[in-house]
């Protein structure tokens, strides 16, 4: 690759990164609010009432997205540090929340102390299990991913696409619904269907998705000329 392709690289992998981190800490940040699902008009799925999805679920789907498009371009190597990054602006941003909470609010504050806390109070124990979920489902999608691309020699993106971000979600689902639970923030009475919810949105973003990440692939490729099976050797 010449400099000018290097430097072209690199600015897309540093947009593809904040694309990420940012998908990451926002549904960090606006996970206790709580919208209807049904689709096709159905209440039910395997027994699971579909009445409740967090909206933090609606951006960490991106996140896969992401890192599939990183590892297929720029290497598992690349995807890796994308994800280790994501893990510390979460706890910095936490940091941040708990230290804007301790700040006492003025009287005139349009935010008051109470509403500040009820809103941001439960936060950390979020991300802590959001954290631990994010951490075994992201590796576990580059790991599977990049084992499907070795065994098909770089053929069939849909294969490894989608059968990795299936693994990858429902262990973040189960991971996340678990912790939160025992944690007391959400009742377990409400977990098998957070947890089938989950599960089906998660699978059908992922398939939705399939066609954006085989443009992408395309659209990069044929930018910096890359036979099916290459990836991108940056050094930085």
């Amino acid at each position: 690759m010449t400099p000018k392709d290097q430097q072209a690289a690199y600015r897309i992998y540093l947009f593809l990164g904040a694309l990420f981190i940012t998908s990451l800490v926002v549904s960090n940040l606006i996970f206790q609010k709580f919208f209807l699902w049904e689709p096709f008009g159905q209440r039910t799925l395997f027994g699971a009432p579909l009445f409740v999805l967090s909206v933090g679920i609606l951006p960490y789907p991106i996140t896969f997205l992401i890192t599939d498009l990183i590892s297929e371009v720029f290497g598992r190597k690349k995807a890796n540090q994308v994800v280790t990054a994501g893990i510390f602006a979460s706890f910095f941003s936490m940091g941040i929340i708990l230290l804007a909470n301790l700040a006492p609010a003025a009287q005139d504050s349009p935010v008051g102390d109470e509403l500040f806390s009820k809103v941001f109070a439960l936060s950390p124990i979020a991300v802590l299990a959001s954290m631990l979920a994010y951490l075994s489902a992201q590796y576990i999608d580059i790991a599977i991913y990049h084992f499907w691309k070795r065994l098909t020699q770089g053929r069939h993106l849909w294969l490894r696409n989608n059968f990795s971000t299936f693994s990858s979600q429902i262990v973040d689902t189960f991971t996340v619904i678990f912790l939160l639970c025992t944690f007391q923030v959400l009742p377990w009475s409400s977990f098998y269907g957070l947890f089938i919810s989950g599960v089906v949105f998660k699978v059908m973003v992922a398939v939705l998705d399939t066609p954006f990440l085989y443009l992408f692939v395309y659209l990069l490729r044929r930018r910096f000329r890359l036979a099916p099976d290459a990836e991108i050797e940056m050094v930085f």
